[in-house]
């Protein structure tokens, strides 16, 4: 008699056996694990935007207030925003009448209001404390809780105004963004106002580092261009460089050459020259070995530099060693390019 055989159990009915997972629910059953804070973190990683200032934030209602005193002083200002990019995608406040008459740009202790023909106005109450070295732009810095005189700031409002109407702005009160690429920019030169017209139709391209990308060419127009691309305090200190560059050496040639300003004279070479980097500016002498002191930066046969960071520019420095450097590299036989 033949031994009946067990029949095999169904697969899955073992009582030692556990349901699978899928897949699906494994990644839910993780994402629900984490908590709110952790997966708000990871969000923020994700999205990798640069962080702006909280809604009421002191630096906006300076701005909020600024604005206001703008339209009371004159209402035929337009407010239009410019220089958007992706590490701004607010862009920066831009106030116009036949002409920009200011901008106003939002930095971690100050709120700087920079005035295109500043330098050209009277400022009796002395509200300009920044950019003061420039050939055309003066600045208003603003730190939390210092106000500004408003009367003041409504007669520096109007007088810009009128600054931009003499130089020979339009007298309509432009209606929108093309309307007002038409109009002078800046009154640095004639050159120069057209370069930065031309500037307006099309949008400078900024480089790694925030360096300005322009064609190569030569004249004050170019330079003038590059340094109205860039922003906040690379700005100024650029400004003040190209000031302290035309006083050293009254007869300096200029350039754009591999976007950086080039600055030379006439059949002896370039002399110096700077490009802006994401934290500094890199001011090169084309035979810095032989100056005296020698600038730190560099360790070649001929060219040396200086690296100036944000704030190392000071009133002293400019009147006395870089002028120096300046002048001797002026004397010597430059670099032909």
């Amino acid at each position: 008699m033949k031994k009946s055989r067990a029949k095999p159990k169904a697969k899955g009915t073992s009582r030692a056996s556990k349901p699978r997972k899928s897949p699906g629910a494994t990644k839910t059953a993780n994402a629900a694990s984490k908590s709110p804070k952790a997966a708000a973190k990871g969000k923020s990683a994700k999205a990798g935007a640069k962080p702006r200032p909280a809604a009421g934030d002191w630096r906006d209602k300076t701005l909020a207030e600024i604005r206001r005193m703008i339209h009371a002083a004159d209402p035929d200002i337009v407010e239009e925003r410019k220089w958007i990019k992706p590490s701004n995608p607010a862009g920066v406040p831009v106030w116009s009448r036949a002409g920009i008459v200011c901008t106003g740009e939002t930095y971690k202790e100050v709120v700087k209001l920079t005035f295109m023909r500043g330098a050209s106005l009277k400022d009796p109450r002395g509200l300009f404390n920044s950019s003061l070295e420039g050939n055309a732009r003066r600045a208003i810095d603003i730190r939390e809780g210092l106000g500004i005189d408003a009367r003041a700031f409504k007669a520096l409002i109007e007088a810009a105004v009128a600054e931009n109407l003499r130089s020979g702005g339009s007298t309509a009160n432009p209606k929108s963004a093309k309307a007002l690429t038409k109009t002078k920019q800046d009154a640095r030169t004639a050159k120069s106002s057209k370069a930065r017209k031309d500037t307006n139709a099309k949008p400078i391209k900024l480089l790694a580092g925030g360096n300005p990308q322009i064609a190569k060419a030569d004249g004050d127009a170019p330079v003038q261009v590059y340094i109205a691309a860039l922003t906040g305090w690379k700005r100024d200190v650029a400004e003040r460089l190209d000031a302290l560059i035309a006083r050293s050496v009254p007869k300096v040639r200029k350039a754009v050459k591999w976007n950086s300003p080039f600055y030379g004279v006439e059949g002896q070479g370039w002399f110096v020259s700077f490009h802006v980097f994401t934290r500094y500016l890199k001011v090169a002498f084309f035979g810095g070995a032989s100056l005296r002191p020698v600038p730190p930066g560099g360790t070649g046969k001929d060219a040396r530099w200086i690296d100036i960071h944000e704030g190392d520019l000071d009133e002293r420095q400019l009147a006395t060693q870089l002028a120096g450097w300046l002048k001797q590299a002026a004397a010597l036989p430059g670099w032909m390019a």
